[in-house]
């Protein structure tokens, strides 16, 4: 047994890291020559700072071509053992499926952690570094001034600006929260709006189409939107492009969104004195609207946080999927294998898209469906695995 689990693991490794490699440059491939090479080839950067943007878009990359090797890896080799007839020697010799694969089963955990570990911190300080070395190399950001996807806290003003999507000056999705006494007072959000500088003075403006207004006021059950239609919102002493650069939520560690959350739910504590109404109902109205407006506004930071730890779980689920899937195959050819895998990714990653894209969608917890992918595949991988051990 010792030995044909060593000949197992041995061929899945191998396969592992061929796969890998192939996946780790097709990957990066669009960055390189879309950022990297350019610069190369208008001598704006030298090769030793090409290679070192490259070696830092590795563990980017990592996240994504770890749970797809090993995936395609399962499906090459136990699509393989199947053809060949091996497995069918194994089961003559009265041992079953789910204690062939057992050593695998405990290479993906395994590799479970290792990407916990790459997708919780090193990719993003990896992330981070890659944007910080392209701007050091003349590599500017379309909209340095607004970051998408990001809580802009200092714009020396009461307010918090949060923008979905920047497109040139175009913003998609815009939240701005006013602050009272380090407090949410209100919050103001549209569809749509367009950014504005002036650098003569230095003032920011953010225009708002079809704007409504929102406001948090003592004793009011439930706060009612107010249409506002186009309004303006400057912003004096606006940072610079010399200034640091901010970290999208996007590139922030588990850490780091940790202390943002925590942040957030410091400058949104209610002002209301909830606990000193006499009217029971009017109390537990007031605390439902409160725990609803933190997760309302804290939503953006949660669903990352839910996206970092969701996705480290991927290789379990690829593998318990890849394994039973493979033998069924029965087939050897690579180009099959790899079709497979291709399709399985694109239905696994299309649940993190879709939660990713409600995150300012409180109602639908697109939080819980950036797991849904793991529970789906691990639940249909287990049912499959048992079926094939029963050679059914």
């Amino acid at each position: 047994m010792k030995t044909l689990h060593l000949y197992l693991t041995r061929q899945v490794l191998v396969t592992l890291l061929m796969t890998v490699i192939v996946f780790t440059f097709v990957l990066m491939l669009g960055s390189v020559l879309k950022e990297i090479l350019g610069l190369l080839v208008n001598r704006q950067a030298d090769l030793p700072l090409v290679l070192k943007a490259v070696a830092l878009l590795i563990p980017f990359v990592l996240v994504f071509a770890l749970p797809m090797g090993m995936l395609t890896a399962a499906l090459l080799v136990f699509g393989r053992f199947s053809a060949d007839n091996e497995l069918t020697a194994v089961r003559a010799s009265g041992i079953s499926l789910v204690a062939l694969v057992t050593p695998v089963l405990l290479l993906s955990v395994g590799l479970s952690g290792v990407a916990a570990y790459i997708n919780l911190e090193l990719a993003p300080q990896c992330r981070v570094a890659y944007k910080g070395l392209l701007s050091q190399i003349g590599f500017a950001r379309t909209a340095s001034f607004i970051p998408e996807k990001t809580y802009i806290k200092d714009l020396n003003t009461n307010c918090i600006v949060y923008v979905s999507k920047v497109t040139g000056t175009n913003l998609d999705d815009v939240l701005i929260y006013e602050l009272h006494d380090n407090k949410v007072e209100s919050y103001n959000r549209a569809d749509q709006g367009v950014l504005q500088f002036n650098p003569a003075n230095n003032v920011l403006t953010v225009v708002l189409s079809n704007a409504y207004s929102v406001t948090f006021r003592e004793g009011q059950k439930l706060p009612q939107p107010v249409p506002l239609g186009v309004i303006e919102f400057s912003f004096t002493n606006a940072p610079t492009k010399t200034e640091r650069r901010k970290v999208d939520l996007s590139d922030m560690s588990f850490t780091q969104l940790l202390e943002e959350l925590h942040d957030l739910e410091k400058r949104l504590e209610s002002t209301a004195p909830v606990e000193k109404l006499s009217n029971d109902l009017l109390r537990e109205k007031m605390n439902q609207m409160k725990a609803q407006k933190k997760l309302d506004l804290t939503l953006p930071v949660r669903v990352q946080l839910h996206r970092q730890v969701a996705f480290s779980f991927a290789c379990i689920g690829f593998t318990l999927i890849g394994i039973p899937l493979g033998i069924r195959a029965h087939r050897r050819e690579t180009t099959f294998g790899i079709a497979v895998a291709l399709m399985l990714v694109v239905i696994y990653y299309s649940f993190f898209i879709l939660g990713q894209s409600l995150e300012t969608r409180p109602e639908l917890a697109p939080h819980l469906i950036l797991w849904v992918p793991n529970f789906l595949f691990q639940a249909v991988g287990i049912v499959l695995l048992w079926r094939a051990n029963r050679g059914v």
